[in-house]
């Protein structure tokens, strides 16, 4: 059930903070983590279900996880966020992959106002609060223990996104900078920061715009001729999360067949 302690205490891995993980790209990045022993907060804004599916799905195979409901566009849901993991033990990475379109597809001129405000507020501000948290309770000149921050971006920066999310890929070329940027900020700070940038990825973030085959249609543009599946962008997160990726920080991984 959402925000109780699971049966056992975290692992020496500690608490992993998932943000829209209860579909897609979140919910496999969740699995993954569990599955190497975090203790995960999953969570969700509004689809409490497919939450509750995963936290499901990680206790049937003997992990941990909870789930909590905030919307990141609001600090105050964030810092609640932030509580409650901590109430599980030791907060060491956090994945900020919440995202959202508008659900809508089209040229950047026709994408209302009130669209374009929440996609801001959502993908950019509210990833700036996630982060902003993050490092207030990682950071080792606070008595954090330091960790791993992971930020999904997108490889629509490249392009843009002309005619369908304009709106979008401009929102995850500010995930870019801001990754970049906090990574050199905060390097003396026990932090890492990364970004994963996904290709074409078989999730429902196509057919929620109203384009469900979207992913098939862009295989001919792809080298590897398919898009990803949720599983392999997680692999990319969990390496960065490990301490083989020790090293790395401001770094923009693609995971996108080679487009």
């Amino acid at each position: 059930m959402a925000e109780q302690l699971p049966a056992a205490r975290p692992t020496e891995r500690g608490v992993a903070i998932v943000t829209g993980a209860s579909r897609g790209i979140g919910a496999a990045v969740a699995r993954a983590a569990a599955a190497v022993g975090y203790l995960v907060v999953i969570n969700y804004s509004a689809d409490s279900e497919g939450a509750e599916s995963v936290v499901n799905d990680i206790l049937a195979q003997g992990g941990k996880a909870v789930s909590v409901q905030a919307d990141i566009s609001q600090p105050a849901d964030v810092g609640r966020l932030f509580d409650v993991a901590g109430s599980f033990g030791a907060l060491t990475a956090v994945v900020n992959n919440a995202a959202i379109t508008g659900n809508l597809i089209g040229p950047l001129a026709d994408v209302p106002a009130a669209v374009v405000q929440r996609v801001v507020d959502v993908n950019i501000s509210g990833m700036m609060f996630m982060c902003q948290e993050a490092v207030r309770r990682l950071t080792t000149h606070n008595g954090g223990s330091g960790g791993s921050i992971i930020n999904i971006s997108s490889t629509a920066t490249k392009a843009g996104s002309p005619g369908t999310w304009v709106h979008y890929a401009a929102t995850k070329g500010a995930v870019d900078v801001l990754t970049v940027g906090l990574a050199a900020e905060v390097a003396k700070q026990g932090i890492r920061v990364n970004a994963v940038a996904p290709g074409s990825t078989n999730t429902g973030l196509h057919a929620a715009a109203g384009m469900p085959d979207r992913v098939e249609r862009l295989n001919p543009t792809i080298p590897m001729g398919r898009g990803a599946e949720p599983e392999e962008v997680a692999a990319a997160v969990m390496w960065l999360m490990s301490d083989g990726a020790g090293y790395i920080t401001g770094a923009v991984l693609p995971v996108s067949g080679g487009r």
